[in-house]
Parts: structure tokens; sequence; C-alpha cells
């Protein structure tokens, strides 16, 4: 077996992209560069990023000066680089722009996966959560597939190799398949075990989607956390697996997924976690381990966007109509 077909998932086109990749959510200004600069020598070469992060600038200079670096060997084409479309740029007129932007600051000429990063619509314009006196969002009436028609044009205009979606549901998923010429390539959606996915999983393995899971290791930076909420890096079981193969409980978490043939884009800005995170692949989870660790949970969300609405925390969109988790996957 080769190290790339190890290493690498394959997208419905054939093209590989790499099992671990690096997650770009909260890293911001020189922590970002710094964390691009030893993610790439560490070994990745897939980068995951969006538009709304608000670090696209500082990556693209890494970027360029990681593909221009003298006596390096390092191509464009070796790397997998992502970016997501934010909510504000859902009606047809607006994607391009928005990715032309995203192009210009990562400081590329294409992607190689533009994803949807949410399927409901926010009022357009500069500010990425425009809201309502009160405190909820101001959303727009643009459905996704008008979105996604869009989309499917700046690949024929080569601006992107590839197009999916992020943080869609089942059924989301089948409207788009229905009514798409070029099909999504990937659904990214948090996943480990206390949320396994199995259903969605199995339902984008149906239509040739590869699965990408974020916050694979529990997100225990984010923005909402309460001290009750569970810390899948803490559980018991994955210690003793951990134990059990000589590895520490996030490498026992990001190799659950790629024995599920998931990608997994865990976050770190350490520059030792950088290099555990893809230090995966001289072990393999036995299928009974896999069966225990999806055994954990199957309903617990990390990430639920919030908002303070007349003074109390709600979900960010629990009431749209596109809100993706009101459905069992």
């Amino acid at each position: 077996m080769s190290a790339a077909s190890q290493t690498c998932a394959r997208l419905y086109t054939g093209k590989p992209i790499p099992f671990v990749g690096l997650g770009t959510w909260k890293s911001k200004d020189d922590q970002a560069v710094r964390a691009v600069e030893l993610a790439i020598e560490a070994g990745y070469r897939s980068i995951d990023c969006a538009a709304v992060y608000g670090n696209e600038v500082d990556i693209g200079k890494t970027l360029k000066a990681q593909l221009t670096k003298t006596g390096g060997n390092l191509k464009r084409e070796d790397l997998f680089l992502t970016s997501k479309l934010w909510n504000t740029k859902h009606r047809a007129e607006d994607v391009k722009p928005a990715l032309l932007k995203t192009l210009a600051d990562l400081q590329l000429d294409y992607l190689d996966l533009y994803l949807i990063h949410w399927p409901l619509g926010f009022r357009p314009g500069n500010d990425p959560f425009p809201k309502n006196p009160d405190g909820s969002i101001i959303y727009d009436d643009a459905h996704f597939l008008e979105t996604w028609g869009a989309l499917e044009k700046c690949v024929e205009e080569g601006l992107v190799r590839h197009i999916g979606l992020s943080n869609f549901n089942s059924q989301q998923i089948d409207l788009i398949m229905s009514k798409c010429t070029i099909q999504p390539a990937v659904l990214q959606c948090e996943c480990h075990p206390y949320l396994n996915q199995k259903e969605l999983i199995a339902h984008c393995k149906k239509h040739n989607i590869l699965f990408e899971a974020y916050s694979p290791l529990g997100s225990p930076d984010r923005p909402w956390a309460k001290p009750e909420d569970p810390m899948v890096l803490k559980d018991s079981t994955v210690a003793k697996i951990a134990e059990k193969y000589g590895k520490t409980p996030a490498q026992v978490l990001i190799r659950f997924h790629v024995d599920r043939g998931v990608v997994v884009l865990p976050k770190s800005a350490t520059p030792e976690r950088i290099k555990a995170n893809i230090d995966v692949f001289d072990f393999k989870l036995s299928e009974e381990d896999i069966t225990e660790l999806e055994s954990l949970g199957t309903t617990f969300r990390y990430v639920i966007p919030m908002v303070m609405v007349d003074g109390k925390p709600q979900a960010r969109d629990r009431n749209h109509p596109f809100f993706p988790f009101n459905v069992p996957y």
C-alpha cells in the first residue's frame, strides 16, 4: 500500500484529499500564520479556511511565503486548500465576488474546494452578523439552490475545482442532488464519538459525497462552552483506548475518523499538538474499538452558534426553516 493511499481519501472525481487537514477556526493573526507554517513543516497538505474566520489574509501571506521559499520544493498542486462562502453572500450575484475576495486574500488563483458554510442566508452586506434591535439575526430569503447554481458557474470558470456543503442535513443534501449539474464533493459537519454521525455518513456515501469532520476533539475553546459540557478529550473510554495503543486521546479521536473513511480537521496552534495530530498513520483501531467509541453517544453537539436575544442566550438560527439540526440527521 502506498503512503498516499494510506494518508489520502478520494473525491468522486478521483482527486486525492489528505485524511488529516488543519482547521483554522479561532486562529487569529500571528497565531494563524504560525499554525499554518508549522503544519506545512509537519507534513500537512490540506488547510481548511473560511471567510468568516477573519484570518484569510494572514493565511494567504503564509501560503505565499511557503510556496515561494528559496530552496523550497512545495508547489501549489501539492496543497489542498478549502474555504467557505459566508451566509451574507448567498444571493447568486454575491457568490463569485465573495470567492474572488477569498482568492485575493489567500493569494491563490483557484481553490480546491469551496463550501456553502450554512444552508441559511443572512441579510447581504459587509456585516457578517446583521442583527435586529433585540439581538436576533436578520435573515435573507435567498435559497441555497440559488447559491449552488452560482457555485457551479465558478467551477466552470476555473475558480474552484470542487464545491460542497457544510452543516447541511440529509434532506437538504437530497434537494441539492435532485437539482444540481455539478454534485457536492464534500459534506463538512461536526463529528466525534459523542456525535458519531453514522446515518449522515452513510447517506453521503450513497451519493458519493465525502464526509469531513470538524471539531473532532470537541472544540474545547469554542466561545459558548459551558463548564458542565462533557469533554470527549477526557472521556475514560477514549483514554483507555489511547493507553492500549500508546497514543494520546487526541490521536485516537483523529484515527477514529480515518478508520471510518472520514476526513478530519483538527485545529491547534500548539507546535507539539500540530505535529502529533498528523502522526496517526502508524496504528489502526480495531473494529471493537470503533464500535465502542461509536457507542459513546449520538446527539451531543458542541457547535451550535449562540446569540443573545433580549438579553438571553439562544441557538442563533433555531427558528429558521433551513436550520439543519431539526431532523434526525
